[in-house]
């Protein structure tokens, strides 16, 4: 049995999700979901990254505890498992739960028994969105590129982490593939960051700057951890890293895929930053960096701070979660920003779910109805087209999946789809029921058979769905259930 830790990025919480983080959300919920089906070892983790600069000036600007700030958020974080059929196994909080400062102060001692952490001042310009540091030839015009503003300057002294130490095993790492990171674009950026030359970065930040808020550095306690080194433990930290749980040896010593999906603003951080931290704390690293591209919304990537936000759940509440899930995993390609609009979901769910999949079911069981009173016709599906799409899509969905391109796993599914509706226009079921044609009992039972294969291949994208298919589709004391919708059309 193969053994996998699947993770996403855990998110700011100064304000609710939006749909950019519920694509990472979804993709991870697949990938789970699939390995299990296929029998490995499966575990899921997300959660939220509470102590933030951001978080302290978000409730600063409401005028409330900052506790209250997260606590208030970080339900809505996870609060989207029931609207995006998420399926994770553990949510970690690193304000709250008390495994992750255990975890932290750990990774710091070991790095500093490494000989990895140094105390120096330090001037640089920060941007408080990004809670990174720049240097002038990084930013656009003098502002960040992602938030459009101007970083501050800042001068303190602080602790700094070795990474100009471990760029070579880094680069090693990568190019060997022992690190492997994707696609492949992504991977040639971390090794041209390597390759400008990786400089010691600050991990910690002055008790007066925080606001007294994150976790005070071992020893130093008018300090707090860097919430970049801080939030990058959650990985290990939600494993006991620092106590006597054997969940670390298992899931993460001795696992055989620890994958972390994450998106391309914050691969500096996850593809150099935490390696390099592993490397020091005597820790093997990740198997799989995996990094999608931004959604945007009339071409503006999708972001608190920049007001260009949709909410998941409430798009849900509006669509319903099929709707969502399947435009994140249909649309959204492997390689490029993707351009949300309610539009595009609609179409896409009305096409594809109601007009395609839904259509099919709802033909198939009252084709059956019709000409054999619900029950289901025992004979062998018949070879062709049809039966070729359902025996290909597991390994096209495998191969698919293996290399994170969710859509074209989706359309290796959606190819099911389109080969039965087209079988049954060129057999015309109701064409050999008016000549009493033997063949229409295979015509069915093809059909049938190809409509519980999908829902097997579905299950991981579209697990409520998948779920209805089968209920549609299994017989109750020898009889179907009467044929109903199984997808609404959107307006």
């Amino acid at each position: 049995m193969t053994r996998s830790y699947v993770t996403t990025t855990i998110p700011f919480v100064n304000a609710r999700p939006h749909l950019g983080f519920a694509l990472e959300l979804v993709q991870a919920d697949v990938l789970a979901r699939h390995r299990r089906r296929r029998g490995d070892e499966v575990r899921f983790l997300t959660g939220t990254d509470e102590n933030s600069l951001k978080n302290v000036l978000a409730a600063e600007a409401e005028g409330i505890a900052v506790q209250e700030l997260v606590d208030r958020n970080a339900t809505a974080f996870e609060g989207l498992r029931e609207p995006l059929a998420l399926s994770f196994d553990d949510f970690i909080r690193t304000s709250s739960d008390p495994r992750h400062r255990v975890g932290v102060e750990h990774i710091w001692e070991r790095c500093a028994e490494a000989g990895d952490l140094y105390r120096k001042h330090y001037e640089g310009l920060y941007c408080v969105g990004c809670e990174q540091f720049y240097q002038p030839d990084d930013l656009v015009d003098g502002r960040c590129p992602d938030h459009g503003t101007e970083p501050q300057l800042v001068a303190e002294e602080n602790w700094f982490f070795r990474l100009s130490r471990y760029a070579e095993p880094l680069r090693e790492l990568i190019t060997s593939g022992r690190l492997r990171i994707e696609p492949a674009t992504r991977r040639n950026e971390v090794l041209s960051l390597i390759d400008s030359g990786l400089h010691d970065f600050s991990v910690s930040r002055s008790q007066r700057r925080a606001r007294g808020w994150g976790i005070p550095v071992p020893g130093d306690p008018d300090q707090v951890v860097y919430v970049w080194w801080d939030a990058l433990g959650n990985y290990v930290s939600s494993l006991g890293y620092g106590t006597d749980n054997p969940d670390l040896e298992h899931w993460w010593q001795q696992s055989d895929s620890r994958i972390h999906l994450l998106g391309k603003g914050v691969i500096r951080f996850h593809a150099v930053y935490w390696p390099a931290t592993l490397l020091s704390a005597g820790l093997v690293l990740p198997t799989e960096i995996l990094v999608h591209d931004y959604l945007t919304v009339d071409g503006r990537k999708i972001s608190k701070s920049a007001g260009t936000t949709i909410d998941p759940a409430e798009l849900v509440d509006e669509v319903g979660t099929d709707a969502v899930r399947w435009w994140l995993l249909r649309d959204v390609p492997r390689i490029g920003d993707a351009d949300f609009t309610r539009e595009r979901l609609i179409a896409r769910s009305n096409t594809d779910l109601a007009g395609g999949l839904g259509n099919l079911v709802n033909r198939v069981v009252s084709l059956i109805h019709r000409y054999y009173e619900g029950r289901v016709p025992l004979v062998a599906s018949e070879p062709g087209e049809l039966q070729t799409a359902v025996t290909n899509a597991p390994d096209r969905i495998e191969k698919a999946l293996a290399n994170y391109d969710f859509r074209q796993a989706a359309t290796a599914l959606w190819d099911i789809v389109e080969a039965a509706n087209r079988y049954i226009e060129t057999t015309a079921p109701w064409k050999l029921a008016k000549t009493q044609d033997p063949l229409l009992e295979r015509v069915l039972a093809t059909l049938h058979d190809a409509c519980l294969h999908l829902a097997g291949e579905l299950s991981p994208f579209l697990p409520g769905a998948a779920e209805r298919i089968i209920t549609q589709c299994t017989p109750v004391d020898g009889v179907l259930p009467p044929a109903t919708p199984l997808f609404p059309r959107l307006t």
